[in-house]
Formats: structure tokens, sequence, C-alpha cells
């Protein structure tokens, strides 16, 4: 059974940085992509980022120079850097790994930032 399991998110200031990581427990196989996606207060969830299997990122344009996504093989890990937060980055975030054939999420961690 595949589990994913985020951790990272928390309370921070504006123009601080946090990094969310999401661990991938359980045989995976034939990965399309890895993401992140975010769930703010009565918006709809979005596409933060995501990492293709050959290594390829895209990024929303709200976060692009400020996030950035990459991925450990060996720990099946992927990683969400996040600076230069802002209060509008405000959310919970989930984790999504994408297969030929499933659809996997994790439970979602919240990241708060305050002005």
């Amino acid at each position: 059974q595949v589990q994913l399991v985020e951790s990272g998110g928390g309370l921070v200031q504006a123009g601080e940085s946090l990094r969310l990581s999401c661990a991938a427990s359980g045989s995976i196989f034939s990965i399309n992509a890895m993401g992140w996606f975010r769930q703010a207060s009565g918006k709809q969830r979005e596409l933060v980022a995501t990492m293709a299997s050959d290594g390829r990122t895209a990024y929303v344009d709200s976060v692009k120079g400020r996030f950035t996504i990459s991925r450990d093989n060996a720990k099946n890990t992927v990683y969400l850097q996040m600076n230069s937060l802002k209060p509008e980055d405000t959310a919970v975030y989930y984790c999504n790994i994408k297969t030929t054939y499933d659809v996997y999420w994790g439970q979602g961690t919240q990241v708060t930032v305050s002005s």
C-alpha cells in the first residue's frame, strides 16, 4: 500500500522560508510526475509545482522564482523549497504522485504566512 507523508509546514513570517517534504512508502512503479498542490481556505486546489519523470519542472506563475521542486529517488522523497514566502501562500499543501495506473495524495500540511 502506497502512502505519502508530508512534513515541514508551519507558521512563518513574510519573507521567510520553509521546505516541505513528502516521503513515499510502498512500491510505486511507472511514475509519470510528482507535484505539489495547495488549497487555501474557500478556494479550489491548485497545482503549485510539478516534476516530470524526465526531471522537467513547471510552476504556477505566482511562485516562479521563489519555489523549487526537487526529489531524492533514493529516499523516495519529493521536496518543495519555498523562499520569500508571502501571506497569499497560506494554504494546505498536498503532495501528489501520478503513475500510469494511479494517483496518490498525501494528507496535507498547513503553511501559514503572517504579514
